[in-house]
């Protein structure tokens, strides 16, 4: 069920360009969602989708919620895909 989540999560290009962001450090909630031309709950529901996925980690400061790439996910699955492929 954990892979199906996190391709699932990834299929969509809003939240593979919220990890390309991310790849570069830790983003809140607002300045990520300066950085696309769709409402902030559109932003939030991505946010969240990938949070369930363990593909982000979220953190709380104060009012602010900062998020933050969880690359051991990507790394699970990049070994899969290897794998898959005879190891090439």
């Amino acid at each position: 069920m954990g892979m199906q989540k996190t391709l699932r999560a990834l299929a969509d290009p809003v939240r593979r360009d919220i990890l390309n962001m991310l790849k570069k450090g830790r983003m809140s909630a607002g300045e990520i969602s300066e950085c696309f031309s769709i409402t902030g709950a559109a932003v939030s529901r991505h946010l969240s989708v990938l949070r369930e996925a363990g593909l982000i980690i979220d953190e709380r400061e104060g009012k602010y919620i900062y998020y933050e790439l969880n690359a051991s996910v990507l790394e699970e699955v990049m070994l899969w895909i290897t794998d898959l492929r005879g190891g090439r």
